[in-house]
């Protein structure tokens, strides 16, 4: 009879053995997903501090305002100066009206106190402008438009004044005129100019100038004059002829 072969079950040792290296392979899959994760979390964490660090070139602007200069103190700056500036130039009644600023200008803080000027040759009246400077180390200097309107008295013509008109008190006004509107000049004293004669035909209400009227002759060609000559105590005097008609101020050659 065949000898009868006896099937041993599988030792404690051989499903010990088993049972350790399913359990690591468990702790393995375990450990590489914690690593995943935490590498997943890494970068997450990394996409937000992109994302916080850049933001789009407006948000940037927006940001930061604080840094430029504020439009509204330098122009308030260059009121204030030209205000006080022409009040201490003309008396009456004026006005100081400020041109825009470019929105896109951008111009550092300044941290002192703005300082107004007016350029050197610069108009106390009319169109001109007004300086305006950061006394920061590295600070800037801008120049605003400005429009200044001073009003004060002036002499006009009461009446229509036909050439050769001798000028006086009746024939005068005083008004007030906008002084940046007379670039040709103006009288505020008629004693300045009593007994000139109007050089040529001036409307009524019309501002007299000083090109509008002439001195009166004094002397005629022709016309028999004295001539004196001083010197110290001594004078010596002589008749002649002019040889030209002449006003206050002229030379006018005689023949004695």
């Amino acid at each position: 009879m065949a000898a009868r072969r006896r099937l041993e079950p599988l030792g404690i040792e051989h499903g010990a053995g088993c049972g350790t290296s399913i359990a690591n392979i468990l702790q393995r899959n375990q450990a590489e997903r914690d690593l995943t994760m935490r590498k997943a979390s890494f970068l997450k964490l990394l996409v937000c501090l992109v994302l916080v660090s850049w933001r789009p070139p407006n948000v940037l602007a927006a940001g930061t305002a604080t840094e430029w200069q504020s439009h509204a103190a330098i122009r308030g700056t260059a009121q204030s100066f030209m205000t006080a500036f022409v009040a201490e130039q003309h008396e009456g009644r004026s006005t100081v009206r400020l041109g825009q600023l470019d929105s896109r200008l951008r111009l550092t803080a300044c941290r002192s106190a703005l300082e107004a000027f007016l350029p050197p040759g610069g108009r106390v009246i009319g169109n001109t402008t007004v300086g305006v400077s950061c006394p920061d180390e590295g600070g800037w200097t801008i120049y605003v438009s400005a429009r200044v309107d001073v009003f004060g008295p002036v002499l006009i013509a009461r009446q229509p004044l036909p050439r050769g008109t001798p000028i006086g008190d009746s024939v005068l006004e005083l008004v007030e005129r906008n002084l940046a509107n007379l670039p040709h000049g103006y009288y505020t004293d008629s004693q300045a100019v009593t007994d000139m004669l109007a050089k040529r035909t001036i409307a009524a209400t019309t501002v007299i100038t000083p090109h509008m009227l002439q001195a009166p002759k004094l002397v005629k060609r022709g016309q028999r004059v004295t001539l004196i000559a001083e010197s110290g105590a001594m004078s010596i005097r002589s008749v002649g002829k002019a040889l030209s008609d002449g006003k206050a101020g002229d030379t006018v050659s005689v023949r004695a």
